[in-house]
């Protein structure tokens, strides 16, 4: 029997690929044919790239072709894997927030630099000057959140909204909070592995009542681990704010921090640096400044790494005993530490600005500045 396209190509519709639906000829799987007198080239390919795969479709083509057109036939089978499209590796694939306009991660390479303190009193000056602020505690380990908003022995209560349960952040100076220490006793050690912290973050995140804000202030905890991609994997990160002293050890891992942020498969956008503990300032000697832990040393770092710097804060008694008691510094009115944490709060403001008109939009409102102070407007 004369070995002809139509014929094999009949007969070819007949197999299917492994865990395909359709048949060789409706999946456009044969590429080409080539007939040389009693020779047979078939050329097909698959996305099914394993060993097995291949050979049983190379069996089955061989087998129809003798069974259905030439017994005699010498049939050759060429398969190539199809080139599948990369996906998208960024780790910034997270889905946002309905009702939240800007997330901005607070971080820090290095533990006990007053990241912490730094996210509570930008999110009370944001709070301030209008903005609607919330603030996740995502530093599983260590949650001093509830403490320095003195609320340590609130719970948040769960609320049905449109038929699903949602939890309710507590509220204090006007700022929305959550935290992992609000479900746990005050000498609770937490011990989880990443996984279980990446749930429970999640669970904070994308199943509370968070309402409409223009920030929700991430704390990190120190580092660069796991809780960092899982917060950067599930949330589409607006910016972020490194916190670092002055002094070389912490400028060290600072440094690794922002290093994390602007990985090529993470790319979230550097705001700035803030230089905590920049100096110290004795109450019975106001105009003098003692540079303990070195001088301006985060302030060359942002020179040196070409990232914004958002400005210096010192290291006072009132700051730590603010966080204390509860009433971050600063609500505190016409001190230098509230002046302090004033324009570092206004430079991150210019920073969101400026981040939103370089790189594409992602959120339903902008922010403007208007003779130093901040305002919102819908785009």
């Amino acid at each position: 029997m004369k070995i002809t396209r139509p014929a094999i190509e009949k007969a070819l519709a007949n197999i299917s690929l492994p865990g395909a639906g359709k048949n060789l000829m409706e999946a456009n799987a044969v590429k080409n044919i080539y007939i040389f007198g009693d020779e047979v080239v078939v050329e097909v390919e698959t996305d099914n790239p394993t060993l097995q795969a291949k050979k049983k479709t190379e069996v089955s083509i061989m087998k129809t072709i003798h069974d259905e057109v030439n017994e005699k036939a010498k049939v050759k089978v060429n398969i190539s894997v199809k080139e599948v499209e990369k996906k998208n590796t960024n780790l910034i694939k997270g889905k946002p927030i309905k009702g939240i306009q800007h997330i901005i991660a607070v971080a820090s390479g290095k533990g006990g630099v007053g990241k912490s303190t730094v996210t509570a009193n930008l999110a009370v000056s944001l709070s301030n000057m209008g903005f609607r602020v919330g603030v996740l505690d995502a530093d599983i380990y260590g949650p001093s959140m509830p403490i320095m908003f003195d609320v340590a022995n609130e719970r948040p209560l769960a609320k049905n909204i449109d038929g699903v349960s949602r939890l309710v952040p507590v509220t204090n100076f006007g700022v929305k909070l959550l935290s992992i220490g609000f479900f746990t006793k005050p000498d609770q050690a937490v011990i989880w592995r990443g996984p279980m912290a990446a749930k429970a973050l999640n669970q904070m995140i994308f199943d509370a009542a968070w309402g409409e804000l223009d920030f929700l202030l991430i704390d990190l905890p120190p580092g660069t681990g796991d809780i960092h991609l899982s917060i950067m994997q599930s949330l589409p990160i607006t910016g972020t704010v490194v916190v670092s002293t002055p002094q070389a050890v912490a400028l060290a891992d600072a440094k690794k921090g922002v290093a994390m942020f602007q990985q090529k498969n993470i790319q979230v956008p550097v705001l700035g640096i803030v230089e905590n503990m920049a100096y110290f300032t004795p109450e019975e000697l106001p105009d003098n400044k003692y540079y303990i832990f070195g001088k301006e040393g985060a302030k060359y770092l942002a020179e040196d790494l070409n990232i914004p710097f958002l400005g210096a804060l010192p290291l006072v008694q009132s700051i730590r005993e603010a966080g204390d008691i509860g009433r971050p510094a600063a609500m505190q009115e016409q001190t230098v530490v509230a002046d302090a944490f004033i324009e570092v709060t206004r430079a991150f403001v210019s920073e969101v600005v400026r981040r939103n008109e370089q790189l594409p939009p992602t959120e339903a409102i902008k922010i403007t500045t208007m003779a130093g102070c901040a305002a919102v407007t819908k785009k």
